[in-house]
């Protein structure tokens, strides 16, 4: 028994002796589930990572001693160098599976020159889990040396709805961004909106794209209106629509007044909200709507005026009071200045307007109907009118007269006719001395120009009647010959009475 217990001890000494020591170090079987179960992964790498270590520190101080082969030393080594570049990987596999870039805000602003930008603040809110920490030595100089704490090259841009690219850069690109120091971009809004989405592309290919309610800078405490059509055009005894934007950059929800300054009382106003009937004076944001369509219409008189006159910009603001501080508005003069508006810190907006007129031209005529007699020629008369708000130049009369009739104005051309001015005018037709019986017409076309643009009347036509003339002397002679027959038959009729 003892030899026995003794030959089994020499085949032991003899098995460790022929396997290399460094076998026992060898990593462990790779599991298919790794990939699936990283952190797992992570513990199996490390282990063998610890071993090859240990088993390194072995050999090398055997290697000092001359006790085992450079060969075997260099084995060792390599086991644990691929061990490290194992242990490397599945530190890097769990790292960027825990690597998360979130937004922390995105503010909208408003600039002093009237352009849209975004600030996007992101922060690294990567995170590792208890038990990663657990199978991992935070201060660990390997895990150290891969900044666990470090998002790399992060690229950032704003899109709409449609995926296209709202934001001026295009894209801004991060180089790093570490937990817990936040860094915010600035955009320009190439497209104003409320709601967008931020691309986000970080790490190794890692991407976001939330959707996002942009906040109001409260800090501005102030409505910002704004109008797409804020220089018009406006005819006298017409009316306008300026359209207004309106934005609340506040955090409160206070209750504000429209009022308009520097427009001439001449001119009514009223505001009211787009799509609703009734004026309003007073507007109310709500946390759910800080955005208000309104519109401010406008009338100018019929006729220029002392504070409205013709073809000079009048420029007028629209202001957005807090109803707590209408009386620092109350306050100053009615004729406000830029500085006196800007010193108020509210929301306002320059319009402008320029009263235009245009001329009108009206032919009236009392007679359109005459009848040809036995006179050379005919007359028509009829009255030229302006009745609009410019003066009208060059008004000139285009006939069409029937074949061989001669026609003709006085006068033929009008140079000029103020407003509510008028002309007389006479038409004088005469026709050919074998005209026939019928009727006939002359159609009039009435141009003019009002500040170099056409103005046309409407179309008259006149209508002339030629009935057929009388022969004198040969109803003479017939009434002579009746007058004979009846004679001659009265002294035939006595004379045969007396036989």
């Amino acid at each position: 028994m003892t030899r026995k217990l003794i030959v089994l001890s020499l085949w032991l000494l003899a098995l460790l002796i022929i396997i290399p020591s460094d076998a026992f170090a060898q990593s462990p079987f790779p599991n298919a589930r790794d990939d699936s179960y990283p952190l797992l992964g992570l513990k199996r790498a490390k282990s063998s990572y610890e071993r090859a270590a240990s088993e390194l520190a072995r050999q090398k101080e055997l290697f000092q001693k001359d006790l085992i082969s450079p060969e075997k030393y260099e084995l060792a080594l390599n086991t644990f160098q691929d061990a490290e570049v194992n242990y490397q990987q599945s530190l890097l596999v769990l790292l960027f599976e825990q690597q998360f870039v979130s937004i922390k805000r995105a503010l909208k602003t408003q600039s002093d020159d009237n352009v849209k930008r975004v600030r996007v603040t992101l922060e690294n809110t990567s995170s590792a889990t208890a038990e990663f920490a657990q199978v991992v030595n935070m201060e660990d100089e390997l895990f150290r040396s891969l900044q666990p704490d470090v998002i790399h090259n992060i690229y950032v841009s704003l899109s709409n709805d449609d995926g296209a690219i709202i934001s001026s850069p295009y894209e801004i690109k991060i180089e790093e961004l570490l937990s817990g120091k936040p860094k915010t971009i600035e955009f320009n809004l190439l497209q104003d909106l409320d709601e967008l989405t931020v691309n986000i592309i970080y790490g190794n290919g890692s991407s976001r794209s939330p959707k996002v309610f942009l906040e109001k800078d409260a800090s501005a405490n102030k409505v910002l209106i704004q109008s797409e059509r804020f220089s018009q055009e406006v005819e006298l005894g017409s009316s306008a629509n300026y359209g207004l934007g309106l934005e609340l950059f506040s955090g409160m929800n206070d209750t504000y007044k429209l009022e308009v300054v520097n427009l001439p009382n001449s001119i009514t106003r009223y505001f009211n909200e787009q799509g609703q009937q009734g004026r309003i004076s007073q507007i109310k944001f709500t946390e759910s709507n800080n955005n208000i369509l309104a519109n401010l219409q406008i009338s100018l008189p019929d006729r220029p005026t002392a504070d409205v006159p013709m073809d000079e910009p009048i420029i007028f603001y629209v202001m957005a009071v807090p109803i707590s501080r209408l009386g620092e508005f109350n306050a100053k003069t009615t004729d406000w200045n830029l500085e006196e508006i800007e010193a108020l810190d509210v929301g306002f907006v320059r319009l402008e307007m320029i009263p235009r007129g245009v001329g009108r031209l009206v032919v009236k005529t009392p007679q359109l109907y005459n009848e040809f007699d036995d006179e050379s020629s005919v007359e028509f008369t009829f009255v030229v009118v302006n009745e609009g708000t410019r003066r009208l130049d060059n008004i000139e009369f285009e006939l069409d007269a029937p074949f061989q009739w001669e026609k003709r104005l006085e006068p033929s051309i009008i140079p000029t006719l103020g407003i509510r001015e008028e002309t007389t005018v006479k038409l004088i037709l005469t026709p050919p001395d074998d005209i026939s019986v019928g009727r006939y017409e002359t159609r009039m076309r009435s141009t003019s120009l009002s500040e170099n643009q056409p103005v046309n009347a409407e179309d008259k036509t006149f209508t002339v009647q030629v009935a057929a003339q009388a022969n004198v002397f040969g109803t003479s002679m017939i009434l002579l010959l009746i007058i004979g027959l009846v004679g001659g038959v009265v002294y035939f009729g006595i004379k045969l009475s007396k036989k």
